[in-house]
């Protein structure tokens, strides 16, 4: 596979499917995938980040990086400890790749272990990537691989892996994600619902890869799952000042103990002390919960349409037609939240401030029938 990250940080399991399927616009894709056809059968246009967009970025990771490498550094720690020296990371693709360049160089820094790292696909309602788990565990031992991504928003992704590492004995079906506001891991940086900046922007904080595809008329039975290298993208290539920005914030070892990293991992600037909204009826248990109580709210019948979290919401702007965006009552004004803003007001979305518990935001996709 294709891609601006170098072999020495990330090795990518997929199929290089670049000029074989024909991208398409948002809402024509978002009209078939609410029809029946599955969205991994699809790709998007990817095109050049709009002012808008890079000012989002660009805030974000300047009020951000250094959370989320204190995060990242939490999350190694965590690793580190339950692992040992024997660890082969296997982000999730796409959105799991940069974290784990950035778990890779933490372990190394802190630690002085050098780990693997892969990147291989896994697709709600499709499963994981079997041929890309046969040639991992040619390669190493079960016990040896641990899961990796950016963020858990309702919990879904860790079903689907919790439903299909069944068929792999010894290997693990944790996931180890920078934040989980959903609360279903211990394996986490932060379980507050921080921004990830590399979330606000698609393929150009992502090696130039794009999101991954599944088709049989494309991806035969011995294939990995498929992806596009965007090439044509290659002069607003961000993905290693990404990098270079958290890496730069990493926490040196002597910062503190992990119970300290854990207290702090959550803080930004201006963030409010997570506390019980007023307004919800009854407190969600947890980030699934909450999402089940979101969609009885606004009469959503398909709990797929609801997309809670920072990372989540960022992605229905940037990739889905939003209907709605719920942002924190007690969050208005926030920095966290400034992206979110942006986003929604160059796309025409309405924003509601909303009593959210587990989360910041929450994005609410458009049914398309309504139209």
């Amino acid at each position: 596979m294709r891609t601006s990250y170098r072999e020495d940080d990330v090795v990518f399991l997929l199929k290089d499917i670049t000029g074989m399927v024909e991208p398409q616009p948002t809402e024509e894709r978002e009209k078939l995938i609410q029809a029946g056809r599955h969205y991994c059968e699809m790709l998007p246009i990817e095109y050049t980040p709009s002012e808008a967009y890079m000012e989002a970025y660009q805030e974000a990771l300047e009020n951000y990086a250094a959370p989320t490498a204190l995060a990242i550094g939490v999350l190694a720690d965590k690793i580190v400890a339950q692992k040992g020296s024997r660890i082969v990371l296997v982000s999730l693709a796409r959105a799991g790749t940069p974290i784990g360049i950035l778990l890779k160089r933490y372990i190394w820094k802190n630690y002085r272990i050098a780990v693997k790292h892969y990147s291989i696909s896994i697709i709600r309602g499709k499963g994981i990537d079997r041929n890309a788990m046969k040639f991992l565990l040619e390669r190493h031992l079960a016990e040896e691989l641990l899961f990796v991504d950016g963020w858990i928003g309702k919990g879904a992704i860790l079903k689907e892996l919790r439903k299909e590492i069944a068929a792999f004995p010894g290997v693990s079906d944790e996931i180890a994600v920078v934040a989980d506001p959903a609360k279903v891991t211990k394996l986490c940086g932060t379980h507050e619902d921080i921004l990830i900046p590399s979330s606000c922007l698609n393929s150009t904080v992502s090696g130039l890869v794009s999101r991954t595809f599944l088709r049989d008329d494309i991806i035969g039975e011995q294939d990995f799952h498929g992806a596009v290298y965007y090439g044509d993208l290659k002069d607003v290539d961000l993905s290693y000042g990404f990098i270079a920005a958290i890496e730069k914030e990493f926490p040196l070892p002597s910062k503190g103990s992990l119970q300290e990293k854990q207290a702090n991992a959550g803080r930004a600037p201006r963030e409010a002390a997570a506390a019980n909204p007023a307004g919800l009826r009854e407190r969600p248990r947890d980030g699934l919960e909450e999402a089940v109580q979101i969609a009885d709210r606004f009469g959503v019948s398909d709990l797929n349409f609801i997309k809670p979290g920072i990372g989540e919401t960022t992605r229905v702007l940037l990739r889905r037609v939003p209907w709605k965006i719920l942002v924190s009552s007690r969050l208005k004004g926030d920095k966290a939240l400034a992206h979110i803003v942006k986003l929604a007001q160059e796309k025409g979305v309405p924003i509601e401030y909303y009593p959210l518990y587990h989360y910041k935001s929450c994005g609410i996709i458009r049914q398309m029938a309504d139209l």
